[in-house]
Formats: structure tokens, C-alpha cells, sequence
């Protein structure tokens, strides 16, 4: 048996039977939202902010800090384990930069123990998809070193495929222009967004209408060609549109298992509702 524990944070969005399931412990972001500051969670009041985003209500997020990092670390270090920290890609926030400097600090009092620290370069389920390998990999007997090794090898080849629905939120993240969200919202023009090899959010092509935007992302997983027949979908409180999707990628690309769940809280509060995202395994991004 191996004698070290994965380490996550939310940015993965996996829904906690999962997390559970694949005896992965995570620390998550926290969302700003409403006078409240809650924990960024796909289980747990989902539904409630993207009722409140829809509304208006504006919600700031924050990264895990060194010092929430070494709330979940540490206890792995006093039970005499190592430490996998897989973290969400650190093109689009500062939790893993945090996640070394608390790794550090903590080998000071620890030193007999072992972290790696890794930026998964993902995010959402795409981040979710590569623990779920991870964890595939250590339940077949890699060590520590060996596994981190793998994910680092490996990370790139976790495709990301993106649209929104309402280019308000990219523009309050400043990830378009307020003429470009404008144009774009009056001529029903949707992006089709990629995560890039440095884990960066990037704008790739343009849909005209949600049917186009949803039928470019199984475009592209064509395009890419899939290393096996297992997608994820996120999305923001769209399931029939995540569902459209599904049933579209198993009649027409070959995918024969497809996983559904919630973009989070913390993405979401950037992305907005009507988010739709497909993952998979690909030769490369």
C-alpha cells in the first residue's frame, strides 16, 4: 500500500461522493457571494448562486492561501504520510505558487516526509478528470515520485473545450472587450475557448448561436482525436444543454462513457451560467 494521500483543491470540480470515492482530501477556494464568504463546492448551494448570478449579483473569489494549504497537509504529515498537492492550473490563479510555499514551511517542521507540489494546468473537470487518472495510476502501484512524474508527463494531454453563454462574465474578467461583449451578445456570437499548454484561458474561434457553440465543441474533440472513449461535461446550470452534448458525443464521436457535473462555484462566478465544457484525453492540447 501506498503511504502517501492526494491533495486537491475545489478548482477540480468534483462533487464530494467522488472525491470520496477515489480518496482524494481537498481545500477549497472561497467565493464572495451575498455578504458571505462560502466554500467553493459543486454540492453544496450550486444551484443558489447561479440563481444569483442570473439575477445580477456580482461574486469575487479567492485563492487557497499558503495557510489554508497547510490545514489539509499537515494532518497527512502527523499521520506519517507523504503528500501528493495537485493543484489548479496556475495560468488562472495563484493556489499553487501558495501550495509551495506552504509545502516548503511545512518540510522545515517535517523533514523526514516528502510533498510534490504540481500545476495541473487544468481546471474544472478538466482538473477533475486528471485526479481521476491520478488516482487509476496510484491504485496500480506507482510511488510518490513516480507518480508525480506521470502527471507532469501527462497533464498536457487533458484537453479543454469551453463556450459561454453570456460574454458579460468574460468581460467583467477582463477576457474580452465591453464592445466585443456587447457586438457579441446582440449578433448571438459565442467563443469557443481552449485552456493553452501554460494552463491561460484562451478565445480559439466563434460560434454564431448556442447549437453552433455547442456542436464546435464536439468539433474539436474530433479534430483533437480521443487516446479512449471517456468524456467529462461541466457546465453552469444548463443540464439539458450538458445533456444535448452527451448524447451528441456518444451518437456521433465514438464516446461511450460520458460524466456530467457542475462548473463550481469559483469558476462559474467568472464564466457565468449557460457555461458548457467538455474534457477528455487527447494526444496533446
Amino acid at each position: 500500500m501506498n503511504n502517501y494521500q492526494i491533495i486537491t483543491d475545489s478548482g477540480c470540480d468534483l462533487p464530494k461522493s467522488m472525491l470520496s470515492s477515489l480518496n482524494i482530501r481537498l481545500q477549497p477556494l472561497l467565493v464572495n457571494f451575498r455578504g458571505q464568504t462560502l466554500e467553493d463546492s459543486v454540492d453544496d448551494g450550486i444551484q443558489e448562486v447561479y440563481a444569483g448570478l442570473r439575477a445580477g449579483d456580482v461574486a469575487t473569489t479567492s485563492a487557497i492561501n499558503p495557510e489554508g494549504w497547510k490545514t489539509v497537509i499537515e494532518p497527512v504529515l502527523k499521520e506519517g504520510k507523504d503528500a501528493l498537492v495537485v493543484t489548479f492550473s496556475s495560468g488562472l490563479s495563484t493556489t499553487y505558487q501558495s501550495a509551495v510555499i506552504a509545502a516548503d514551511e511545512l518540510l522545515e517542521t517535517y523533514p523526514d516526509r516528502k510533498i510534490r507540489v504540481v500545476d495541473s494546468r487544468a481546471a474544472s473537470l478538466g482538473q477533475g478528470l486528471l485526479m481521476n487518472y491520478i488516482c487509476t495510476k496510484r491504485d496500480e502501484g506507482l510511488d510518490l515520485d513516480a507518480l508525480a512524474d506521470w502527471v507532469e508527463e501527462n497533464r498536457l494531454k487533458l484537453c479543454h473545450w469551453f463556450t459561454v453563454d453570456n460574454l458579460m462574465f468574460l468581460k467583467r474578467g477582463g477576457r474580452v472587450s465591453a464592445a466585443t461583449a456587447l457586438v457579441g451578445t446582440m449578433l448571438q456570437i459565442k467563443p469557443v475557448l481552449h485552456v493553452d499548454d501554460e494552463g491561460h484561458l484562451i478565445n480559439m474561434s466563434k460560434a454564431r448561436g448556442r447549437k453552433a457553440s455547442i456542436l464546435a465543441l464536439a468539433a474539436k474533440l474530433q479534430e483533437a482525436g480521443m487516446q479512449n472513449d471517456v468524456a467529462y461535461i461541466c457546465h453552469g446550470d444548463c443540464l439539458e444543454d450538458a445533456q444535448y452534448l452527451a448524447d451528441y458525443l456518444k451518437a456521433n464521436c465514438g464516446v461511450k462513457e460520458v460524466f456530467i457535473g457542475y462548473t463550481g462555484a469559483v469558476i462559474g462566478s467568472h464564466s457565468g451560467p449557460g457555461t458548457l465544457a467538455v474534457f477528455y484525453l487527447g494526444n496533446n492540447r
